[in-house]
């Protein structure tokens, strides 16, 4: 039978080499040409979940506006709401697409050229020794102003009248709403006074000629071009680490094939391949070691600098450094599906997030611009019929400069500028935020419950003590223990295994091997008959002074750890205690979280025994152990509906329900998928120290969003109404649109600088 895969039409074959694998006892079988993945159990059956899904069916690149970040586009643009050019939502490694920083660029610098003349010439009056000189006043230099300044204001200008228009369509008025009116206004006042100056009373200090206003027109239009162009550079900078992140990947892999080793371009690595890592090397994908043993360099990850020992069975991460041994590994997971690819998707998703507090700034920015064209109305009225004369020209110059100063491009730049750079600190220091409304609860939290085994704890049961009684030897004792569990696959039998290898003791292969369900394990080793499991099982297969081994069990099992009672030949032989060992960075981590005031309360399915043998050491009063993933949820739940702002910590599918109730979950990088796509935060190293980051993170990047809006209020505040002339009758003093224009870029440039030193935050 012939099956054909339903994209690309190719023929499915049913032998290995073209494209089937066995695992879990079945057949997958997928296009030899990789265009998708996978058929299971028959040709003709397709799965819709599938894992090789090639360059040609991923989705279309998404653009979306970096004022609107609602707005997505399969394609490049102008967004409709505001008419700012759409970028890349993804970001990549491949150089940024600066296509507007480009054409902003040469926009500006041609402006300010001709701009620069006809500022020398309209500012040269103000010279005693110019302010008569025909150069000056003379009707060369009023063509001269227009001619020059017409193409900055039609030309380098132009995108501004195209997203004033572009606003006023869509009834979304936004800060290009009122630079399209300010320099729309002066300039057409201008070329209106050249071109009919009889329309236009005699104004005085002209020689009976109207006022020009090119210079405030085309100055306005460069310093709103500089803006721009600082902006523009400004948002290249804070996907610089997520950039160097990805950087950090190889370009090629050194793949093992039967006819030795080839190297490969990254983007053809399958799963399932062995590839060879070399010392000094990048590790090229994630996966597993399958042989040879080195030390890792993880800092890209964690931020730790001291490289991690890797063994046969270690996993290990694309983009690491393999620094002393050479290994050759398995690769697991390729392209999107990579730490590093995840990484960066998570910090994309929430650079474009919006936090909460955002929506205070667009409520703010909704009704301020109407505000504004209001404010510049009166203005206009209140000086033509009652200012001095020429009342015209006063009226034009002021009403343009309350437009052009109230300009809310800070106001929008606020928060989207600290959530960017700041999420891109937190990844470069483990702590990946999904959204921006991670960031704010962050900022607020006053309890976090948290998950126990893998969490508190490291998750993996370790041998802590094996005591011999009856004079029978530890290690011979430790020995004849792990031969015969090397038969069972309980996690207790594992961790005994494990002590016996570490220790290098010769296990035997243990003979007559039985299990018992609850009970324990039984078989022969070296000729000894070997009983392992609980107390009753032992009595129930004869063995006496069990008593003695349950008195020796009995302070171990107060402390958390778990006893497995040994018998050998009919005699009580020993006890084995395994542990969960708390992770060494544990009891910092929960100081610094207390110092901070957070409650910690830890939810966990252990038994009250050993969840209270924790709590004690750790000094955790609030528990509750024996917990349900829903009684988990439902603890989340009543914590927040009392009025607590809740964080939950877990690494388990069992508390994805947890993670995604809590107002801000946090995962452990060490733990499952379902936890981390549950979670808002998801902590690299699965180190609890990265919450103390992350709360420090989030309340810097609350208190920079707070600065920004200061910023992008205190100059509008104070700015309008001295724009306005609110000083003229008292001091005399109007604000030139010119310096109204300075003042406006300013303020977007204050809150760049802001929220670029969240780079430098001490966390």
């Amino acid at each position: 039978m012939k099956t054909r895969d339903p994209v690309c039409g190719m023929v499915i074959n049913s032998d290995e080499a073209a494209g089937t694998l066995e695992h879990a006892g079945k057949t997958y079988f997928f296009c030899s040409n990789h265009c998708l993945a996978e058929f299971r159990d028959e040709p003709d059956k397709y799965l819709t979940q599938h894992s090789r899904t090639p360059t040609s069916q991923q989705p279309a690149a998404l653009y979306t506006c970096p004022m609107h970040p609602e707005i997505e586009r399969d394609q490049p643009g102008n967004c409709p709401i505001c008419g700012m050019a759409l970028e890349p939502k993804m970001v990549t490694a491949e150089p940024a697409d600066d296509t507007e920083l480009r054409d902003m660029t040469r926009r500006f610098w041609i402006g300010a050229v001709l701009t620069l003349p006809v500022f020398i010439v309209a500012m040269a009056h103000l010279i005693p020794a110019w302010s008569h000189a025909e150069w000056v006043t003379g009707e060369v230099s009023r063509w001269g102003q227009f001619i020059l300044s017409t193409p900055v204001v039609l030309w380098a200008g132009w995108p501004f009248f195209v997203r004033g228009w572009c606003s006023l369509v869509n009834r979304s008025l936004n800060m290009f709403t009122l630079i399209a009116l300010g320099v729309g206004a002066a300039y057409a006042f201008s070329a209106v006074a050249m071109f009919f100056p009889q329309a236009f009373p005699a104004a005085a200090g002209h020689a009976g000629k109207p006022a020009i206003y090119f210079e405030a027109a085309a100055v306005i239009t460069v310093l709103v071009l500089l803006g721009q162009v600082l902006e523009l550079r400004a948002r290249q900078r804070t996907s610089g680490a997520i950039k160097s992140l990805l950087g950090l990947a190889p370009k090629t892999a050194r793949r093992v094939t039967p006819t030795g080793d080839e190297d490969v371009p990254l983007d053809a690595v399958h799963p399932g391949d062995l590839l060879r890592v070399r010392p000094g090397e990048k590790i090229p994908v994630d996966g597993e070691v399958v042989e040879g043993r080195t030390s890792v360099d993880e800092s890209m990850l964690t931020g730790e600098p001291l490289p991690v020992e890797k063994t046969v069975g270690a996993k290990v991460s694309g983009g690491t450094v393999n620094t002393t041994g050479s290994i050759v590994m398995k690769a697991q997971r390729v392209g999107s599906e990579t730490m590093l690819a995840q990484i960066v998707n998570l910090v994309a998703q929430a650079q474009r997030s919006r936090a909460p507090i955002q929506a205070l700034a667009d409520k703010v920015a909704g009704w301020f611009v109407p505000a504004v064209l209001a404010i510049a109305a009166l203005t206009f009225v209140a000086w033509y019929f009652f200012g001095p004369e020429p009342r015209l020209a006063y009226a034009i110059t002021n009403a343009v400069a309350v437009l052009i100063i109230a300009c809310p491009c800070a106001l929008g730049l606020a928060t989207p500028m600290s959530v960017m750079v700041g999420v891109g600190r937190g990844a470069q220091m483990g702590v990946l935020i999904r959204n921006a409304e991670a960031i704010e609860n962050l900022a607020k939290l006053d309890t976090l419950a948290v998950d126990k085994t893998g969490t508190l704890t490291d998750g993996k049961p370790k041998l802590a003590q094996w005591l011999p009684v009856g004079g029978f030897d530890e290690k011979e004792l430790l020995r004849l223990t792990a031969s015969l569990e090397q038969g069972s696959e309980h996690p207790l039998a594992h961790a005994v295994v494990v002590a016996a290898q570490e220790r290098q003791l010769p296990l035997e292969a243990a003979k007559d091997f039985q299990s018992t369900t609850a009970g324990g394990v039984a078989g022969t080793v070296a000729g000894r008959r070997i009983l392992i499991g609980k107390p009753d099982f032992l009595r129930e297969n004869g063995v006496a002074d069990i008593a003695a081994l349950e008195t020796l069990a009995a302070p171990h099992q107060a402390e958390g750890a778990t006893a497995i009672f040994v018998a050998i030949d009919g005699r009580a032989a020993g006890v084995m205690t395994v542990a969960d060992p708390v992770k060494s960075t544990t009891p910092q981590a929960l100081a610094e979280l207390r110092e901070l005031g957070v409650n910690i309360l830890m939810l966990t399915g252990d038994n009250p025994r050993t969840a209270e043998a924790v709590a004690r050491k750790l000094g955790i009063a609030d528990f509750q152990a024996g917990v349900t993933p829903h009684d988990k949820h439902e603890k989340v739940k009543s914590l927040k509906a009392a009025g607590r702002i809740v964080g939950m910590v877990g690494d388990g599918i069992n508390d994805a329900p947890a993670l995604a109730a809590a107002d801000v979950g946090i995962a452990m990088g060490t733990g499952t998928d379902i936890a981390m796509e549950s979670a808002g935060v998801t902590l690299v190293k699965g180190d609890l120290r990265g919450i103390v980051r992350a709360i420090r993170l989030g309340r810097a990047m609350m208190r920079n969003i707070r600065q920004n809006l200061f910023f992008a209020f205190i100059y509008n505040a104070l700015g309008v109404p001295v724009a306005a002339g609110v000083l003229y009758p008292l001091f005399g003093v109007l604000l030139s649109p010119i310096i109204a224009g300075a003042a406006m870029s300013l303020s977007s440039v204050s809150v760049i600088g802001n929220a670029l030193r969240l780079r430098r935050a001490r966390l």
